[in-house]
């Protein structure tokens, strides 16, 4: 069996149909079990207090805000190249989602900033190139709703998706880049001296998994949408020329 069965339609909705609801069920779970681990059954921050409980929204929302981008790259390549619909398809119907996650990490990361560093934003290299990638995101969905011919534009959206690859990539390694940034260091490290304690790692990383696989369940849904849609279109240019 080859990856590039799932390029057609029909075998993408039917395979998608089986496994929407066990993703969707485990990310309920996860969700559940991460947010209310992490939010009630552990310790404030012995700097940071409370505010450090923002970490199980605002970390895996940030993770999958970039993460999503890059799967919209790697769509938008498989349709430059191969020219398969249905991964430009599921590539205009993650953006939405990862528009909503990067909103909801600049939101709470906007609402932990501002008791640390005494202001709800700052022009830190890190929020800034965030910030462009929720533009990016912003210019790539209007673009796809500004084109009428579909093929026309997944090409241009996809040109648009490289190009705003840059500032997904800087989000995640600004901190590398520029240590001068008020933004804090990675908060998940291979260097076990310079990763949080455990007591708030587990629950983080259960909601980090919640966030992945309700992307996908999200993205799954809303690609199916988007093959019927186009469907339907195909079908009513195809009745106006009768």
């Amino acid at each position: 069996m080859s990856i590039w069965e799932y390029a057609n339609p029909v075998k993408f909705i039917r395979t998608t149909d089986r496994l929407l609801p066990w993703f969707s069920w485990a990310a309920l779970s996860c969700l559940a079990t991460g947010l209310i681990w992490g939010f009630f059954f552990t310790p404030d921050d012995f700097r940071q207090g409370s505010t450090v409980k923002i970490i199980y929204l605002h970390v895996p929302a940030a993770l999958m805000a970039i993460n999503a981008w890059l799967m919209m790259l790697v769509a938008s390549l498989i349709w430059i190249v191969r020219r398969h619909h249905v991964s430009a398809l599921a590539a205009r119907a993650a953006a939405p989602v990862g528009a909503v996650m990067t909103v909801i990490a600049l939101a709470t990361g906007a609402i932990w900033g501002q008791p640390m560093w005494g202001t709800w934003w700052a022009w830190d290299p890190r929020l800034t190139s965030f910030l462009i990638l929720f533009l990016f995101y912003l210019g790539y969905i209007a673009l796809w709703s500004a084109i009428e011919d579909d093929d026309t534009a997944a090409d241009l959206t996809s040109i648009l998706c490289l190009v705003g690859s840059v500032f997904a990539l800087l989000s995640r390694y600004a901190v590398l880049f520029w240590n001068q940034g008020l933004h804090q260091e990675a908060t998940f490290s291979a260097d076990k001296e310079q990763n949080i304690a455990d007591v708030f790692w587990y629950p983080a990383v259960i909601s980090m998994v919640g966030f992945a696989l309700l992307f996908i369940a999200l993205v799954f849904l809303r690609t199916q949408t988007e093959i019927r849609a186009r469907r339907a279109r195909a079908l009513m240019a195809r009745e106006r020329t009768l």
